[in-house]
């Protein structure tokens, strides 16, 4: 589990494309602090660590995990924001997030503000349904609140901090991103689904 609360951004320093391929992505972490086995969420997706050197972690990465998220577009130098597992104990900054990616979002536009920037999203339909004004999504592994949702789109605001800590300061519109609904919008809509 993580919380959406971005501790380091990393760059791909090797990606095999291929399904099962591996991935290398150059970190800030003491490496030697991770295990090998370690859950790692990177730019929203949970991955496993499976080798480390001094300043990288490598993972295995499914073709499933590439066709349905935006890690089969990442080559050598992508911007990765990355979230080391919870520990109980742990402070809960953001929300609780799986590193469960549900679908790809678009970058629809980009408004700077006088304190902030405000980022508008299309969403697929289906997970539309999830996102409501003030709730929780994860975007690229980033917890943000949602400010508004219009049908499919909705927007939010980032904060300089969140802007220089994560790569959405750069983020442009046309890009796609991991999306991850809130994990209690989720469990609600089931139960609905349930009762009718």
């Amino acid at each position: 589990m993580f919380t959406g609360i971005i501790t380091d951004v990393g760059r791909v320093r090797q990606i095999d494309q291929t399904d099962d391929g591996r991935l290398e992505i150059t970190t800030a972490y003491d490496t030697s602090a991770v295990d090998i086995g370690a859950s790692i969420a990177c730019s929203g997706c949970c991955l496993t660590v499976i080798e480390k050197g001094a300043d990288w972690l490598a993972f295995e990465v499914s073709g499933e995990t590439r066709r349905l998220t935006t890690l089969g577009r990442w080559q050598a130098g992508t911007a990765v924001n990355m979230e080391r597992a919870l520990k109980a104990g742990d402070e809960l900054g953001g929300h609780i997030v799986s590193g469960h990616v549900d679908g790809l979002a678009k970058l629809l536009s980009v408004t700077d503000q006088i304190q902030s920037r405000c980022l508008t999203f299309q969403v697929p339909g289906g997970l539309a349904r999830y996102i409501a004004p003030k709730g929780s999504v994860t975007v690229d592994g980033v917890s943000l609140t949602v400010n508004d949702v219009a049908g499919a789109r909705f927007s939010v605001n980032i904060i300089p901090h969140t802007q220089s800590a994560t790569s959405l300061g750069n983020a442009k519109a046309g890009d796609a991103v991991n999306l991850e609904i809130d994990m209690l919008a989720r469990y609600v809509a089931r139960m609905l689904e349930r009762d009718e």
